[in-house]
């Protein structure tokens, strides 16, 4: 992983200072991380360590963004909870959802992104997902301003229907059902099974 020198190389200019803010507010270490199909960015606190969010350094600036406040979300969350004697709060539960939805307020208009994007996101924030990917509308359009280098001849794994063949990872696979955040695959060799990230990019045949 590589630490970033700022946050502007990586969201919409009008953004930078609203996510420079909310770095310096919750002081959590930032880094890049190169490409996962596992996921697009993560929040991770452990005893004795500031807390660190990570983004797929290889995001569209809109996706960067919207990924960066996803984390900071989660931040927002565990800083309002670590002390509580309450029961295990859900990952992506009312709580996350409310700190999100409040996180996009802020950068939700035309100045920033897209209308395209813009129109699917402001009724998205409305009860945000676990993933924007379970949002076919929102997905599609965020994913128009993917270098077309990283999504030539690829889909989300998400978009194609149960029982369609694909490539991942040089292997054959086919397409089964869907599990939240992930999809059931069965490999066409071994005919083992694996859960697959929704939003992974695959290679349909």
């Amino acid at each position: 992983m590589e630490k970033t020198i700022s946050l502007a190389d990586y969201v919409p200019q009008l953004a930078y200072a609203y996510c420079d803010h909310l770095h310096k507010t919750y002081k959590f270490d930032f880094f890049l991380s190169r490409p996962r199909n596992s996921r697009l960015g993560d929040f991770t606190i452990k005893p004795g360590f500031v807390p660190r969010i990570t983004v797929n350094k290889n995001l569209n600036r809109y996706n960067f963004l919207i990924t960066y406040l996803h984390e900071v979300a989660h931040h927002v969350v565990y800083t309002q909870t670590k002390n509580r004697l309450r029961k295990r709060i859900a990952p992506h539960g009312i709580e996350w959802k409310t700190a999100f939805a409040t996180l996009l307020a802020p950068v939700m208009n035309e100045h920033i992104f897209p209308s395209d994007i813009l129109e699917p996101l402001l009724k998205y924030a409305q009860n945000p997902k676990a993933s924007t990917s379970a949002d076919h509308i929102l997905y599609n359009s965020i994913k128009k301003y993917d270098d077309n280098a990283v999504t030539a001849n690829k889909v989300a794994l998400v978009h194609l229907m149960e029982g369609s063949n694909f490539v991942f990872h040089n292997r054959h696979f086919v397409r089964g059902s869907l599990r939240r955040t992930r999809v059931l695959c069965t490999d066409k060799i071994s005919q083992r099974r694996y859960t697959i990230p929704a939003h992974a990019l695959v290679e349909a045949c």
